[in-house]
């Protein structure tokens, strides 16, 4: 993930398209980096709309700052730079409206949360190799329960792999503050994370696992056959449980969870005709539910359910409601 050396072709050409105000062949160089400038944001905002929005003020500031790009350091960097300020401007403005918690424990939820979809994250085979563990819910969770300094220091040195002095001067700080936020950092994610694989930065896989897709259709069938022992067999009894944008996140028994979802109307006569879209979003299985009622022809929209599969089961549900929102290229109606 690294980019040092000296400038290549695509340094040249962009700092020529600078000197003449080439407005076409600029937006044709940095253009190339959105997708992975934009899973950036999204790792710092956790919200995939506002990364959308942040990757492209970044572009803007690119043009209204194209003549300090002197060739110095790789384009991709530069841009990265900017895409980290502009991402922390807007955290410091967001704070500012919604003050932050001051108890954050392992069970808080971030209620801005939103999935990122696969379809949208580069496609250059390197990104995508360390995109899983880093772009799961999860490490998004725990991201954000990092100040937003130390959470761009912990993307641009474990995750991106830039040395310290490169990720200082980017955030205008010394070497030694940006290694003493990175321990910080560390210690908070691993609080956080307790359990899970920490070395973001080895090979690893995008591919679902094929228990994964094996636990994913089981799901999707359960639903649409109202089966809820089908469901409950599928979710561990140490169930992570969160639907946002309601608030937090719950640790509940396999019964107590589908209890509570009938208990809310599902599953009911009238909200009980399912058809369910396979899909993957943050690089984990999930199933896009829609629902019919009996005064309607067709079926709805309802939510994504997120899923985090550990042997065979559901460990971790993360709901989100997309009622009426035509989001993520899915279909409204089925």
């Amino acid at each position: 993930m690294t980019d040092v050396g000296p400038a290549d072709a695509d340094e040249a050409v962009f700092m020529a398209a600078v000197r003449s105000g080439d407005t076409a062949r600029f937006a044709l160089l940095t253009e190339r980096h959105r997708r992975e400038l934009q899973v950036h944001c999204y790792r710092m905002l956790a919200n995939y709309e506002d990364a959308q929005d942040l990757t492209q003020e970044t572009f803007l500031r690119a043009w209204n700052k194209r003549e300090s790009f002197r060739g110095h350091a790789a384009l991709r960097t530069w841009l990265y730079r900017i895409a980290t300020n502009a991402c922390l401007d807007f955290l410091d403005k967001r704070n500012g409206r919604t003050p932050t918690p001051v108890d954050l424990s392992a069970r808080s939820e971030v209620p801005h949360l939103q999935p990122y979809p696969d379809q949208m994250l580069p496609e250059d085979p390197q990104e995508s190799v360390v995109a899983r563990e880093t772009i799961e819910l999860a490490f998004i969770v725990a991201v954000q329960h990092l100040p937003p300094r130390q959470r761009a220091v912990l993307i641009l040195r474990d995750v991106l792999g830039w040395p310290a002095s490169k990720a200082a001067d980017a955030l205008e700080l010394t070497v030694a503050s940006v290694t003493s936020a990175l321990q910080r950092a560390r210690v908070t994610m691993r609080e956080q994370l307790r359990g899970r694989r920490l070395d973001w930065r080895s090979p690893g896989t995008g591919e679902l696992s094929r228990d994964e897709r094996a636990v994913l259709r089981s799901y999707m069938d359960a639903h649409e056959r109202n089966d809820l022992d089908g469901l409950i067999s599928l979710l561990r009894d140490d169930l992570r449980f969160a639907m946002l944008p309601d608030p937090g996140t719950v640790i509940v028994t396999a019964k107590d969870a589908v209890d509570g979802w009938v208990s809310g109307g599902l599953f009911r006569p009238g909200h009980d005709d399912w058809r369910c879209v396979a899909t993957t979003v943050n690089r984990m299985p999930a199933a896009v539910l829609y629902l019919r009622t009996p005064d309607d022809p067709r079926y709805r929209l309802l939510n994504i359910a997120v899923l985090h599969i550990v042997d065979g089961k559901i460990a971790e549900l993360t709901g989100f409601d997309v009622t009426d929102k035509p989001w993520l290229g899915l279909p409204p109606t089925l």
